[in-house]
């Protein structure tokens, strides 16, 4: 697939896209869910490889495939290993599966409300190389406890920014303002977030378009204008903490809004389970969130 073959695929493939992109410290507690414990590896270099294995048996699996998944989001260690010999962002695209890169580096401490990302000084190096191996896009996070209008607004001018960054590459940014489920004025949040990404959104040049990664909203179909705006190529939801099945009931009461999906898609895979085992859950799990991406209540 080439650029143009990506972003048609992505802007109206009736799927959703997979986050294989827990980093850092989240690292742990995804092999923890996936029954590795720590103590298992002694080293940071074994505790990556032990994940990267994870992800390479998720993207060989059979029931991994661009019929509904349309896209994966892969760690930068992970664009940068091997499925079976095979560079992944390559072994994603023989599956018709469009690949995307997480950039941020993390989140700063706190302030007014609101989760800023840590600065990202080898980025433009970064994007480069994803680039070079067939990367369509990149993702970026940002997190929102509270309804403060100037930290939500620091959050978009943010994201933006780096988004600018990302086209003037030649890719596709989606950018991720995440509003925490447990935040007490989390539809205060949602309704101010969809004001900042509006004001946003109208200030992007003629041909420029990004993606949103957006909470699951308090009130459903709350971000319709989003999903309807010109500059958007595609709004995606997180599970944000949600079980699956919750997650896939929240995202049926949204129109135009599919997955990305990262524990409510690999809550029920164990290292232990036999590949049929394996497939048949994964499976299970890909179908159950593909109806909730284009099998809409509304």
């Amino acid at each position: 697939m080439d650029y143009a073959s990506m972003k048609a695929k992505i802007a109206a493939g009736q799927g959703f896209i997979a986050a294989l992109d827990q980093s850092g410290g989240s690292t742990p507690k995804a092999l923890a869910g996936y029954g590795i414990e720590e103590g298992a590896w002694s080293i940071e270099a074994e505790m990556f490889g032990l994940i990267h294995e994870m992800r390479a048996r998720i993207i060989r699996s059979a029931a991994f495939s661009g019929e509904k998944v349309i896209g994966a989001i892969l760690f930068e260690r992970t664009m940068d290993g091997h499925v079976d010999g095979v560079p992944v962002p390559e072994a994603l695209i023989a599956k018709s599966v469009v690949p995307f890169i997480k950039i941020d580096k993390g989140l700063e401490d706190e302030a007014n409300g609101v989760q800023l990302m840590k600065p990202m000084p080898t980025l433009d190096e970064l994007l480069v190389r994803s680039k070079a191996l067939g990367v369509f896009g990149t993702k970026e996070r940002s997190v929102i406890n509270s309804a403060n209008r100037e930290g939500i607004a620091a959050v978009v001018a943010q994201q933006f920014e780096i988004g600018r960054q990302v086209l003037s590459h030649g890719m596709m940014p989606i950018i991720e303002p995440e509003v925490n489920i447990k935040s007490e004025t989390r539809a205060e949040c949602d309704a101010i977030l969809l004001d900042e990404l509006l004001k946003a959104l109208d200030g992007l040049a003629e041909g420029e378009e990004v993606m949103l990664k957006l909470s699951l909203p308090v009130v459903p179909g709350l971000f319709d204008p989003l999903v309807a705006h010109p500059r958007v190529l595609r709004v995606v939801a997180l599970s944000g903490g949600f079980k699956r099945p919750e997650a896939c009931v929240e995202l049926a009461r949204n129109n135009g809004i599919i997955a990305s999906f990262s524990r409510a898609l690999l809550e029920d895979l164990r290292a232990h389970m036999s590949e049929d085992e394996f497939d048949a859950s994964l499976g299970g799990a890909i179908d159950e969130i593909h109806r909730g991406s284009t099998v809409k209540m509304v």
